[in-house]
């Protein structure tokens, strides 16, 4: 958010993320609308905690990112195992990242998902020898997907096509753009 605007306070309430993809993949919906959906959710959850006289004059923003291959949404890793075997699927081939994001002030709400196509390297062994350095760090184990872009991970990646701060977790330049009619 710092690259848009100095005057955020970061606000988090939390929201059965599990509930909510169960019930959009369960209405048919794709890992697109489950982050559309999530998004949503955490913007108003956010909305709603905020005293009377805060909501008539602030835009609260929602985002949630998933990483999506052969259309199975990939969580955080479980342990060591888990990262292991969500890295080596993704290795040699292209993945999503998906991030949606939803601005919300009292009068509107607007949302809008963003994918990114993120390749790993081949799973030869220098792949092998990065996924277990990366492994036995403490980055991949809050991150969906097994990995983060910004720190360690980014040596098992070859190739990104699309906005690079999606797969960090925020798609600065679109929203950027739609924060313009707000701030």
């Amino acid at each position: 958010m710092s690259l848009i605007t100095s005057d955020f306070e970061v606000m988090s309430k939390e929201v059965d993320e599990r509930a909510i993809e169960d019930r959009v993949r369960n209405a048919g919906g794709s890992p697109s609308d489950v982050q559309e959906e999530l998004s949503r959710e955490k913007a108003r959850a956010v909305f709603d905690i905020l005293s009377p006289e805060k909501r008539t004059d602030s835009v609260v923003i929602g985002s949630d990112t998933s990483v999506v291959c052969d259309d199975l949404i990939l969580g955080k890793p479980k342990d060591k195992d888990d990262a292991r075997s969500m890295l080596r699927m993704l290795s040699g081939r292209t993945h999503e990242v998906i991030t949606g994001v939803c601005v919300k002030t009292a009068d509107k709400e607007e949302t809008f998902v963003e994918t990114t196509h993120v390749r790993f390297g081949d799973l030869d062994e220098y792949q092998e020898r990065l996924i277990e350095r990366y492994i036995s760090t403490d980055d991949p184990y809050d991150k969906a997907g097994a990995y983060g872009i910004q720190q360690g991970g980014a040596l098992l990646v070859e190739t990104v096509d699309g906005d690079y701060f999606s797969v960090v977790g925020l798609p600065v330049r679109r929203l950027s753009q739609i924060l313009e009619d707000y701030l």
